[in-house]
C-alpha cells in the first residue's frame, strides 16, 4: 500500500517553481520562458514570425548574436588563406610526414607549407600540439 502523504502535499499539484541560484541561469531561464509566451500583442503576424521574433529576443538577451559567430569564422578563413603559401615542397618530406604521422599526402603538403617546408619544424609542432 501507499505511504500516507504529509498534510501540506496535495495529489496532482505541481512542484513550486525553483528560482536558479546564479545570474547566468536566471538569464537563461528568462530567455527560455520568453519563448513560451505568446505574442498576442501582434495578432496579425503569423505564428512562425512570432516564434522567430521570440527566438531572436531570447538570443539577444543571452548575448548571442549572429555577427559574433561570423567574425571568428572569417578570421579563421583569412588565417588559413595566409598560411597557404605557394612554395615547393620536397616529395621525400611529404612521404616522411605521411608515413610517420599517419596522415594523407595532401594534408602533409599543407602542413609543410604552413611550416616553411621544414619537416623538422612540422614534426616538432605536431608533437607539441598533441601534448
Amino acid at each position: 500500500m501507499a505511504e500516507p502523504q504529509p498534510a501540506n502535499v496535495t495529489e496532482g499539484a505541481d512542484p513550486p517553481d525553483v528560482v536558479p541560484a546564479n545570474a547566468e541561469d536566471r538569464k537563461a531561464a528568462a530567455a527560455m520562458s520568453s519563448l513560451d509566451t505568446r505574442g498576442d500583442a501582434d495578432a496579425s503576424a503569423p505564428k512562425k514570425e512570432v516564434d522567430l521574433k521570440a527566438l531572436n529576443e531570447a538570443m539577444k538577451s543571452l548575448g548571442v548574436d549572429q555577427e559574433s559567430k561570423k567574425k571568428p569564422a572569417a578570421a579563421a578563413a583569412a588565417k588559413k588563406e595566409k598560411t597557404k603559401k605557394l612554395m615547393k615542397v620536397d616529395a621525400a618530406d611529404v612521404a616522411l610526414l605521411a608515413d610517420q604521422l599517419d596522415i594523407s599526402k595532401p594534408k602533409a603538403t599543407d602542413l609543410l607549407r604552413a611550416h616553411d617546408a621544414n619537416a623538422v619544424k612540422e614534426m616538432t609542432a605536431w608533437v607539441t600540439a598533441a601534448v
